[in-house]
């Protein structure tokens, strides 16, 4: 690569438990020879992604290669923060062969490649292609897509309703935004599912794009970098429910930090988060749980209900704190009820 040309980023983006850490620890594993920098937005002020993509750093993609940026949507703080990260993985030596963004859950792509025409990067960087991943167990129960006609027919008996929910929204963009869409936890859906949310993200897409099944991230690279699809370029193919707007809110959304001591059984703070995940409608619950008596740090990951957890490393000289972010929408946030449900 030559000093003039210009770095590839792929932009990795999908719902709240898609899988997109997953994707791009696995991206980092098998770069190809690759010298990659990445770099994570999470929704909230404690990021938690960030810190499982470093445990997977290796010499193409060392540890200070990775940047988590945990205060905010990167496309909405685009001068304070996205343009002084890209700008500082550039200067890196030897500079990044690809650079790769994970989005947080919540974000709408189309602002943050807009970012890719500010005058100090857009000479230097270029979007590869924007990779949505989609849950394809919760795209077939029709969280993201609902039933168009029967909205409208109460929308007829009463203008009040509105069948544009958030997540609606946010789903909607980031397949509308996509160049590759892969449809993960296909073992979960089935194959009846994955049929489901095939035909669900073909109605929602504006034009043809592949969709992939996925499972535990696990994709040849060659098949996500290298798209070449300058989308920086072509904003007009990718359509958004926010076009004409120069910013968005998350408003909608909120984040609660909640943390413990050690816990004595894994087990009952999954029972935990199972009765806290469907009497408040939490979204995600993820971070790090210290068990008496274990060594190794606990990984806890949950959307919804439906929770994942594994010992990921020792905990070393770090302090032994259990800390879980809770992710839910504005309005079914009870922070005082998410803690005395965590055992807070």
């Amino acid at each position: 690569m030559s000093d003039l040309s210009k770095v590839p980023v792929t932009v990795v983006t999908g719902f709240l438990g898609s899988g997109k850490t997953t994707l791009i620890s696995h991206l980092i594993r098998n770069a190809g020879g690759r010298r990659l920098a990445v770099v994570v937005n999470e929704f909230g002020s404690v990021g938690v992604d960030g810190e499982i993509l470093k445990s997977c750093a290796i010499p193409d993609c060392p540890a200070e290669n990775i940047v988590e940026l945990a205060n905010g949507c990167i496309c909405c703080t685009v001068a304070d923060d996205f343009v002084p990260t890209v700008e500082a993985l550039l200067a890196l030596d030897p500079r990044p062969d690809h650079i790769l963004i994970e989005t947080s859950g919540l974000a709408l792509p189309k602002p943050l490649l807009r970012a890719f025409d500010w005058p100090a990067i857009r000479s230097r960087i270029t979007v590869d292609g924007v990779v949505a991943l989609a849950d394809a167990e919760a795209v077939a129960a029709g969280r993201f897509a609902p039933d168009v006609a029967a909205v409208d027919a109460q929308r007829a008996a009463d203008d009040s309703i509105d069948h544009e929910t958030p997540l609606s929204e946010v789903f909607e963009d980031q397949i509308a935004c996509a160049d590759l869409i892969l449809l993960t936890k296909p073992d979960l859906a089935g194959p009846e599912g994955v049929a489901a949310a095939r035909a669900v993200i073909a109605a929602e897409m504006p034009r043809p794009v592949p969709v992939i099944e996925v499972a535990e991230g696990a994709v040849d690279p060659r098949v996500l970098l290298g798209l070449g699809a300058a989308a920086e370029d072509d904003l007009d193919a990718r359509p958004s429910h926010h076009d004409g707007f120069d910013d968005h809110e998350h408003d909608d959304f909120d984040t609660v930090v909640v943390e413990l001591g050690e816990i004595d059984d894994p087990a009952d703070l999954t029972r935990r988060i199972e009765d806290l995940a469907r009497a408040r409608d939490i979204l995600r619950i993820k971070g790090y749980a210290a068990v008496k008596g274990k060594p190794m740090r606990l990984l806890v990951q949950a959307v919804g209900s439906r929770i994942r957890y594994q010992f990921d490393r020792p905990w070393g000289d770090q302090p032994r704190v259990t800390r879980l972010v809770v992710i839910a929408e504005h309005d079914r946030v009870d922070e005082a009820a998410i803690r005395a449900g965590l055992g807070g």
